[in-house]
């Protein structure tokens, strides 16, 4: 049900893509240009495929860890409500461990490598997340008790609204930045700036943020950049895929023991690439 609901909105996001191209457009802008839109539209194609075979290769394990649930949760309003707050407490883990476990980041590094912020953005996503682990994370929650078709069905939800906090046409919203990742929040994440890098994780509560220290405010001091350290001047989707799958695996094939192979694979991103000396 989750895939469905992403798909049944894509005309939504299409529409909000093409009204803010217009928009910059219209201010003389440089926030859009084809090649950037067209390879994330493709990245988009890829992940969205690979995402709905992934689900239906691991439904089963959610099934199976179901069996030895801790409760028996009914669906209900409040009961939605909770695994909403729960799945977004594990997304935000989740996609911190995305920033500091090289495996992960593989995969994530695709959504950051474009040098510019639009909604569109968020369409540029890795087919390699299931390869990666992302839905390991939320298996806590069919343990807990909620039912598997409903967890894919939130976390769709989560991942269809952080659509629209790729986006710089949104100035600050006020008191809702104290609760929710905003616009505002989101730039700050995806800012090369050695004062953002690797802040702002969450999905849609900014709270966690702020509970686990890694919250940053956006400055004006300090304009967003917006990229990776290590650029990747190629619009090729396979390029955008894999490119660090092939630079970790290299990496690791280099370095010398078990313990150094190690790190090149599931260390920090920065410090795999310290030990092979870059």
């Amino acid at each position: 049900m989750g895939e469905w609901i992403l798909l049944a909105l894509a005309p939504v996001f299409l529409a909000f893509v093409v009204w803010e191209a217009w928009w910059w457009r219209r201010r003389g802008a440089d926030v859009y240009t084809l090649k950037d839109t067209l390879s994330n539209a493709a990245l988009a194609l890829l992940h969205q495929g690979a995402d709905a075979l992934a689900w239906l290769l691991v439904l089963g394990v959610y099934w199976w860890v179901w069996q030895f649930r801790l409760f028996d949760i009914p669906a209900s309003w409040w009961s939605i409500a909770l695994l909403f707050l729960a799945q977004d407490f594990f997304y935000y883990f989740f996609h911190r461990a995305s920033h500091r476990v090289r495996w992960l980041w593989a995969s994530h590094v695709t959504h950051h490598s474009s040098e510019r912020l639009n909604l569109s953005t968020a369409f540029r996503q890795s087919l390699t997340y299931p390869i990666s682990g992302m839905w390991v994370f939320w298996l806590p929650l069919a343990w807990i008790g909620f039912s598997p078709p409903t967890v894919v069905l939130v976390v769709a939800i989560n991942l269809g609204f952080q659509f629209f906090v790729h986006t710089q046409a949104v100035g600050r919203l006020g008191w809702l930045e104290k609760v929710f990742n905003t616009p505002t929040h989101h730039r700050v994440h995806h800012a090369r700036n050695a004062c953002y890098i690797d802040r702002n994780y969450a999905g849609v509560l900014i709270v966690w943020d702020r509970l686990f220290g890694s919250f940053v405010d956006e400055d004006a001091a300090h304009p967003c950049e917006y990229g990776i350290v290590k650029p990747v001047r190629s619009h090729n989707p396979l390029v955008l895929t894999f490119h660090e799958w092939g630079d970790m695996f290299a990496d690791a094939w280099r370095a010398r023991g078990i313990r150094a192979k190690a790190g090149q694979l599931f260390g920090p991103p920065e410090r795999a690439l310290a030990q092979k000396g870059e």
